[in-house]
């Protein structure tokens, strides 16, 4: 395939990743720019075919690879009247299985008006990711999610709904669709500004990783690091994937969103409360590492740090206190996550016993006795084999720490930095044999709240 100088410009369209019987190209001579497909007729092809081009970048001989791009002025030097359509003709050869692409450039001068349209309809926000500017960001998110179709929806939550995306490079993202916040705006842009690169700079190897934000009228969405099994939550409630989940992968998971909260709470400027812990906002990895998603969508959709008007977070996962106090702090995120940590444990939501926990410390002493009597391996999670040796005395530890986490006074629960901590000592030995161990072996001396 040889489109030399033919003047193109733009980005490739993504419609080139399907043609993976491509042997040769050569786009030298134009003024294409962005990323190459990831397919073998650009990946080997020789730097002399991407030669005198305005910005391409890739895996090819040559090119620089293609990086992360935060704010820019690129946008608002983009001439406003400049449109790239490429239009593919298969070109059928009686012997060879050759698809041939033929690319035409023109030039679609717009009214006052329609500048006006354009200029409405466009956030003054320039980010680019990967080297895609918001506009054509925004155009190339519509084509790889089918314009948001159900099919690519790989989860939702309170704030908005995550698509799977496959760019032009081949590479795969996860895209958070978000909802409109109440007032139908995001924070105002210099504050909206700060935000963005506070959380893009965050860099933590159980936290998934945001690459950028494109905001238009139309769609407003977060453009994230694509992680592979899905949510802990999905993982759990599917017993063939919830028994590849045994307690070695387990405990590594509590420490995983420990050290992740950990570093969100003490090691940003200004930390960060993650407000919505949830095993749905914990992904896992092929590996089965633990990455803690949306960790900075509530900072953005409401940027007041302390107070909320309404509820706001997960059922079931949210501090019991902010029913009254509607103030959010870190120890708010602690609570979460000892709920996500017993959930780990027990293989499902562990509200019942929470509440069944909570309710005997003020009812009768038969009732309490029931629950603190019960074994602790009739609680945890039936479908793999208990714990021995040194994991049995870790599942026992990390349930120790879960409940301290759901103690009825905030501040009497411990900080993230202080649970990430211990996490990576020795575990303590067991003070009898596993089977033995109840409830009340594990439960602080005072009271849970659920």
């Amino acid at each position: 395939m040889n489109l030399s100088h033919n003047k193109l410009s733009g980005l490739i369209p993504i419609a080139l990743v399907d043609l993976v019987s491509l042997t040769t190209v050569d786009i030298s001579y134009n003024e294409l720019e962005g990323p190459i497909p990831k397919i073998k007729g650009f990946n080997e092809a020789p730097f002399e075919a991407f030669t005198n081009n305005s910005g391409l970048c890739g895996n090819a001989s040559g090119l620089k690879p293609c990086t992360l791009l935060t704010f820019s002025s690129k946008l608002a030097k983009r001439k406003s009247n400049k449109i790239v359509i490429l239009i593919l003709f298969p070109l059928l050869g009686s012997l060879l299985p050759l698809l041939t692409m033929v690319g035409c450039l023109y030039f679609r001068h717009q009214t006052s008006r329609e500048r006006i349209s354009l200029g409405e309809r466009q956030s003054p926000l320039s980010f680019a990711v990967w080297g895609y500017e918001e506009e054509i960001l925004h155009e190339t998110i519509i084509q790889a999610t089918n314009n948001f179709n159900s099919n690519n929806c790989i989860g939702k939550g309170g704030y908005g709904i995550v698509y799977r995306a496959m760019l032009p490079t081949g590479q795969v993202v996860a895209v958070k669709k978000l909802h409109p916040s109440r007032d139908g705006a995001l924070m105002n842009l210099k504050t909206f500004r700060n935000e963005i690169r506070m959380l893009i700079d965050i860099r933590h190897r159980n936290i998934v990783k945001l690459y950028g934000f494109c905001s238009l009228i139309e769609h407003s969405f977060l453009v994230y690091e694509f992680i592979e099994r899905g949510s802990l939550k999905m993982n759990l409630s599917s017993e063939e994937q919830a028994m590849d989940l045994d307690w070695n992968r387990r405990l590594n998971v509590v420490k995983g969103v420990a050290n992740a909260l950990s570093y969100l709470h003490n090691d940003c400027s200004p930390p960060i409360i993650h407000r919505d812990i949830s095993s749905s906002n914990v992904l896992l990895d092929l590996e089965y590492e633990a990455h803690v998603s949306d960790f900075g969508t509530a900072r953005l959709l409401m940027p007041d740090s302390t107070n909320w008007t309404s509820f706001a977070g997960t059922f079931g996962y949210t501090a019991p206190e902010l029913a009254y106090t509607m103030r959010v702090n870190d120890k708010c995120d602690v609570y979460s996550f000892g709920v996500v940590t017993m959930e780990v444990i027990m293989g499902m939501h562990p509200g019942d016993l929470i509440s069944s926990l909570s309710a005997s410390a003020f009812s009768s002493s038969s009732c309490s006795q029931i629950n603190q009597h019960a074994l602790l391996k009739d609680v945890i999670d039936q479908r793999i084999p208990l714990p021995e040796n040194r994991v049995a005395e870790g599942v026992v530890y990390i349930i120790k720490i879960a409940f301290a986490c759901l103690l009825a006074n905030p501040q009497s629960r411990p900080t993230m930095r202080q649970l990430a901590s211990k996490l990576i000592a020795r575990w303590p030995p067991l003070p009898k044999s596993f089977s033995a161990i109840t409830l009340e072996d594990v439960m602080p001396r005072t009271t849970v709240t659920g």
